[in-house]
């Protein structure tokens, strides 16, 4: 039975993915901060006729994620598909963050650190085996660029970029990367941001679009919108500075944002 890990699993696109994969036969290996949504995610898993096991993990604490990982090598011998989904969004503009570098470090450490020690911790294994796939959650802002968001589309930008150059150096070892650059998802994360209530895709459709591509292996996953924005970044820099600009002063802050 195949192996699925899925970080982030006890909420969310997470949450969603860990169901959607374990209703496919697989094994889903469920990882998270938060024990009890863990077993909880779990049992009802099980229950559905689903075989899930939980290993709680902070993914910002290093010498967790390398017991973490030997753990999984011992019971499992391989992961084969590894979904980096756990992360933090962080929407604040640059200058309410003058004083904030902290947010910087946050990003980085649950959006980029993390996910890159996990899989350096499970690529061998792939590799050695010939098989692996991992799949990481990262954004549109990767191609966009969007105010309010530098500390967030940074972290996800260094882990698209890191996973593509990785891809080519696995490539003859059939491990294989993609970076779904998803759009609003309507979760806790993005609850706090007013101008987002009623907005964005379910986690449920977020997860079909990870199920798919656990199964066919793209290398990226895009939105219409961002392969835009991506087009005009490069046709038309200047132009499309001033449209984001205009864009940035139309939505402020939100009332989390400014410590409200």
């Amino acid at each position: 039975m195949r192996t699925v890990l899925v970080t982030g699993a006890s909420s969310g696109i997470g949450e969603a993915t860990a169901r959607l994969v374990a209703a496919e036969g697989l094994h889903v290996l469920l990882v998270a901060r938060r024990a009890d949504e863990l077993a909880r995610v779990q049992v009802e898993i099980e229950a559905a006729g689903g075989r899930a096991t939980a290993y709680p993990c902070d993914l910002t604490d290093y010498e967790a994620i390398d017991a973490l990982v030997a753990r999984l090598l011992a019971e499992h011998g391989a992961v084969d598909y590894l979904v980096n989904n756990a992360g933090r969004s962080i929407r604040r503009s640059v200058a309410l963050s003058y004083d904030r570098f902290h947010d910087v470090e946050r990003s980085m450490a649950i959006n980029f650190f993390g996910p890159v020690r996990l899989t350096l911790g499970l690529l061998p294994a792939m590799r050695a085996q010939r098989f692996g796939h991992v799949v990481n959650i990262v954004t549109w802002g990767v191609q966009m660029k969007a105010p309010k968001f530098s500390a967030y589309i940074a972290s996800k930008t260094a882990l698209d970029s890191w996973s593509r150059v990785a891809a080519r150096e696995a490539y003859a070892d059939n491990v294989t990367f993609t970076n779904m650059r998803f759009s609003l998802v309507q979760t806790a994360m993005t609850a706090p941001t007013e101008a987002y209530s009623g907005h964005g895709a379910t986690p449920e459709q977020a997860a079909q679009k990870v199920l798919r591509a656990l199964q066919k292996r793209p290398i990226h996953v895009n939105t219409f919108a961002g392969n835009v924005g991506e087009l005009m970044n490069l046709l038309a820099p200047r132009l499309t500075e001033w449209l984001f600009h205009r864009f940035d002063r139309r939505f402020p802050d939100s009332r989390a944002a400014r410590g409200g």
